[in-house]
């Protein structure tokens, strides 16, 4: 049961009478003044018997069932009266706080009986996987608005949110440049590691070491009488190759970078990487792991290799526990036994943390091509070179510090035959990509 404003201001009312006639006894007052009272309570009564019940409502919700972070949805919900009576009623709906409410979740409705309503709110939600609700409460009010009956009922629904994927901005110019190398476009390469594609008739600034002499010597010039015409191979960038993406959800990638936290980092270069891997036509293979998998899309390609990813990333949030690293190249293999490209999303800024890292690396390199990915922080950049005042210059050194102690881990991992990449976050997923064509370019898959 609930109580209104007007029946506050309805018994603030017996004051009145009391004060304009003047009772000279206290008594007497107080007489008036319960007598006010209890007709009120009286009033509120009847008010409270002839609501309808808010248990008579039958609900029901129509969700959109994925979407992307930082996207706005409408989630509906619709109330039935099945009573006989009037519902006048307010409805409040019970979403999360991360599912991002816009405005009040209070909806006012007036349902006759045997009618529906829908109700409708916006949900900007700010946080990854299943944004829940659970129940709704719907406070029904009698015709007067004094007094009310409340009711909470059972109605669970979820918005599966999924990462935003906004490097996919950057998806369209690397397709240009795959199907440069593809052969698609004029622009095609030669050289060591790729595939042969076909035999053409040589042009103008091609590269001399392409000449076939055999093809040559099989086509005659009818221009040039005993003449050939000069032919050359071209090559296509090797197809069918794997790739495997390890991402790290430990305690290090809790950390955030600028506006995001480094495992969002991680998840935005994996879907860029494993799209544009997807149309070069290799396979690829998602792991999450830490001390445990977390996650795993294995055996599906095209559109349904992103979308089983953003599913299973959607609910992984980074643990505060150290990587297994040691446990990495068991589950690599149990992926592949071939050769692979296995690109590591971690981070690899200081010596403790990629110790275990360090320890694993040649094993993976003496089997795979490695790529090692870690985003930068721009912030300690822009701190080692400002020194206007003694804070500052106590902060430069600390980031100076910072700096060498994670170009002295990069060091280290080449030296133990992987690649390294690092870059701020924004400018990650791109440079991953760039990465993966100039490997597939030179042959190296």
């Amino acid at each position: 049961m609930a109580v209104s404003g007007r029946f506050a201001l309805l018994v603030a009312l017996g004051v009145i009478p009391v004060v304009a006639t003047g009772l000279s006894s206290a008594d007497a007052a107080w007489l008036a003044l319960l007598a006010w009272l209890v007709l009120c309570i009286g009033v509120g009564l009847l008010d409270l018997a002839l609501a309808a019940s808010p248990r008579r409502a039958v609900l029901s919700r129509s969700l959109p069932g994925r979407v992307r972070l930082g996207e706005t949805v409408t989630a509906e919900l619709a109330v039935a009266n099945t009573g006989t009576r009037v519902l006048r009623a307010v409805v409040r709906d019970g979403w999360e706080p991360s599912a991002g409410v816009a405005g009040p979740n209070r909806t006012a409705l007036r349902v006759p009986p045997g009618e529906r309503r829908r109700m409708s709110l916006e949900l900007t939600p700010w946080r990854r996987g299943d944004r829940r609700v659970e129940h709704v409460t719907i406070r029904s009010w009698g015709p007067l608005g004094l007094w009310a009956r409340q009711a909470t009922l059972s109605v669970p629904g979820r918005v599966r949110v999924l990462p935003p994927f906004h490097s996919r901005a950057h998806l369209p110019s690397r397709l240009t440049r795959l199907r440069e190398l593809d052969g698609r476009t004029p622009m095609l390469i030669r050289g060591q590691g790729t595939e042969f594609d076909s035999i053409r008739e040589y042009v103008r600034g091609d590269d001399v070491r392409s000449i076939d002499w055999r093809a040559t010597a099989r086509h005659n010039d009818p221009e040039v009488p005993g003449g050939s015409r000069l032919m050359v191979r071209t090559w296509r960038p090797e197809r069918d190759r794997r790739i495997v993406i390890v991402a790290d959800p430990s305690r290090a990638a809790a950390a955030r970078i600028g506006d995001e936290p480094r495992l969002d980092t991680a998840w935005e270069a994996s879907l860029l990487l494993a799209a544009l891997a997807s149309h070069a036509g290799d396979r690829v293979d998602f792991l999450a792991w830490d001390r445990r998998l977390r996650g795993r899309v294995h055996g599906v390609s095209g559109a349904e290799l992103l979308a089983r990813m953003v599913d299973t990333m959607a609910d992984i949030d980074a643990e505060l526990i150290e990587a297994d690293w040691a446990a990495v190249p068991g589950q690599v293999r149990r992926v592949t036994s071939r050769h692979a490209l296995v690109v590591l999303l971690t981070a690899a800024d200081s010596p403790g943390t990629a110790r275990g890292l360090l320890a694993v690396l040649p094993q993976l390199t003496a089997r795979h091509t490695v790529i090692v990915a870690s985003a930068a922080d721009p912030a300690l950049v822009a701190a080692s070179r400002e020194r206007g005042s003694l804070d500052e210059a106590y902060r430069a050194a600390a980031a100076g510090r910072a700096l060498l102690d994670g170009e002295r881990v990069a060091g280290a991992i080449r030296r133990l035959g992987a690649i390294t990449v690092t870059a701020p976050p924004s400018e990650l997923p791109p440079a991953l990509a760039d990465r993966y064509l100039e490997l597939k370019a030179a042959g190296r898959l």
